[in-house]
């Protein structure tokens, strides 16, 4: 007879599933894992916090359209787990969260580490699974990574007592299941419906997002604006899926993003929504025309009909629904009729672009010393020029200027903290963007606040020769809080808002990168280049105007929690 630990079967069956990289910080509850892991197809790659671990396994399944794993121990491991796990939830990004827990045996005696883990994650996850079986550990990794990954992607939890981990049993008891589910739902019904309601448009626009990226559907879309005709936005994990250089796409859908997209949401008749959700990002749907007709597609059910009327509501996955309406649209020979249809609607976008991103231009432009984080947006954005170039954004006001100005040509390369909206995610994610993609530049542009909260990932960057480029947009504080404050109660609380003037760039010399200060706008070019010329972990400290206020702050000055 043949025995094997438990341990040592959920290592057999992740190696299996192929994977590259497990994001993790060791303990002692997920050790007899480790020990089976070591050496082995599958690298351990340690964070210096779970958070960071899980955020790295969030961008790492944005990007490979794959599950992240990240491995957690029990307790503090467990809890400081959760917000990436919330992010990843909300981002619809595909991940499995291992983690370990007190054993069965010593549940209720107050034992190292122990609490009900799976209630307290539940919320957060498309499924939990805790196995307390040993001979079918091989059954719920797989029922993990699958359900990680059918329908619309999301992260699942899974769970192993440390006791169920270091038992063993006859490996011939062992119960080995192994489904790979390929087919995806496709409404053709629905894409039919949705052509007839193109050919009565006068003024349509097209919303992609998050779905068309995980459905694989990129080439799919293309050819389905070409064809169409119709003006295209994109949004969220969608940005790239068409390239924002293409004569049919304008830019991002945020109707904050100088262009044309504001005017084009007033004055549209039909507004097709594929794969991205009706959130604050359109003003949950009020920044829509209230006449217009609305058509969404959407893998999952419940997402239909969120805050707005939908007249025609799709179930469907995209990559085949797109397919089902370009074979249509070539069959049907609609392809001139349409793009005559809609041309002089794409000639007004296209000077409602130009209107949209005039007053902008002085900021783009800016000369004047603090500097304006909109200039420092674009420069960023003029030397990342590459297709195969990433950047990552993270803080407040500092996503929103550079979400205002990035241009994306290649999907899978922009990222950010998208709906969730959590600061921390910067480094993490530029890390695995850089393991991912290890000759391509990585660059991330965060505020002062965020990117205290995983700082000592630059150490880990510097450690294992991730030589990413940091710039800081260094306004001395917490500004979108800052302002939003001065806008709704009239001046800013200091507690809480206010950092000063810290010398990052020190702080990470001083752990063995290299950093370098800005204080003026032409000086922030130079500082990229050399940057990147050194092949180091590297930190532009750039000194921002702390007075210029985001349309993301004056957003959040609105919300409810400010509300009386």
């Amino acid at each position: 007879m043949e025995t094997i630990t438990g341990g040592q079967l959920v290592a057999e069956a992740l190696i299996k599933k192929n994977i590259e990289y497990i994001f993790t910080l060791s303990g002692g509850h997920i050790t007899p894992i480790y020990q089976h892991l070591e050496n082995t197809s599958v690298t351990l790659f340690d964070t210096r916090h779970e958070q960071a671990a899980l955020f790295m396994a969030e961008a790492w399944g944005k990007m490979t359209r794959k599950p992240g794993v990240a491995m957690v121990t029990a307790g503090p491991g467990f809890t400081n787990a959760l917000t990436g796990v919330a992010s990843a939830f909300f981002s619809n990004t595909p991940l499995v969260l291992i983690s370990g827990c007190v054993g069965l045996d010593h549940k209720e005696k107050l034992d190292l580490q122990d609490m009900a883990q799976e209630p307290v994650i539940a919320p957060m996850v498309k499924k939990t699974f805790v196995c307390q079986k040993v001979e079918r550990i091989p059954e719920y990794v797989d029922m993990a990574f699958r359900t990680a990954t059918s329908g619309r992607p999301g992260p699942v939890y899974l769970e192993f007592p440390v006791d169920v981990l270091n038992t063993s049993v006859d490996r011939a008891a062992v119960k080995i299941i192994e489904t790979v589910v390929a087919s995806r739902p496709t409404d053709t019904a629905g894409a039919a419906a949705m052509l007839e309601m193109i050919g009565q448009a006068e003024k349509p626009v097209v919303i992609a997002g998050t779905g068309i990226w995980q459905a694989h559907a990129e080439t799919e879309l293309v050819e389905f604006i070409e064809g169409s005709g119709m003006p295209i936005f994109t949004s969220l994990s969608g940005r790239g899926t068409i390239a924002d250089t293409h004569p049919l796409c304008f830019e991002g859908a945020l109707a904050i993003r100088p262009g044309a997209a504001f005017a084009a949401y007033i004055e549209t008749d039909l507004i097709i929504v594929l794969g991205t959700r009706i959130c604050l990002y359109y003003m949950f749907g009020d920044v829509f025309n209230p006449a217009a007709k609305m058509v969404q597609v959407d893998i999952k059910p419940e997402e239909l009909g969120r805050n707005r009327r939908i007249d025609l509501p799709v179930v469907s996955d995209l990559k085949g629904f797109l397919a089902t309406c370009n074979e249509t649209i070539a069959d049907k020979g609609l392809t001139g009729p349409l793009k005559s249809r809609f041309a002089g609607w794409i000639k007004t976008l296209q000077q409602a672009d130009i209107d949209g991103k005039a007053p902008s231009r002085a900021d783009w432009e800016s000369d004047n010393t603090p500097i304006h984080p909109l200039r420092l947006a674009r420069e960023v954005n003029n030397f990342m020029d590459r297709e195969d170039d990433i950047v990552v954004a993270d803080g407040g006001d500092t996503t929103t200027w550079m979400g205002m100005t990035r241009t994306a040509k290649v999907p899978g390369r922009y990222m950010d903290y998208g709906i969730f909206g959590s600061l921390a995610v910067g480094l993490p994610y530029a890390n695995a963007a850089k393991l991912r993609y290890p000759d391509n530049r990585v660059l991330l542009i965060t505020g002062d606040g965020s990117v205290g909260f995983n700082f000592m990932e630059f150490e880990n960057a510097i450690r294992k020769g991730l030589a990413i480029v940091v710039v800081i947009s260094n306004d001395l504080g917490w500004g979108m809080i800052r302002h939003s404050q001065e806008i709704r109660i009239g001046h800013a609380i200091e507690a809480g808002t206010y950092i000063g003037r810290v010398d990052y760039h020190k702080m990470v010399e001083a752990i063995g990168g290299k950093g370098f200060l800005v204080e003026n706008p032409q000086e922030i070019r130079p500082a990229l280049e050399a940057a990147f010329a050194s092949g180091k972990t590297c930190c532009i400290n750039v000194m921002t105007d702390p007075t210029t206020v985001s349309p993301g702050s004056m957003a959040l000055a609105n919300v409810g929690a400010y509300k009386a």
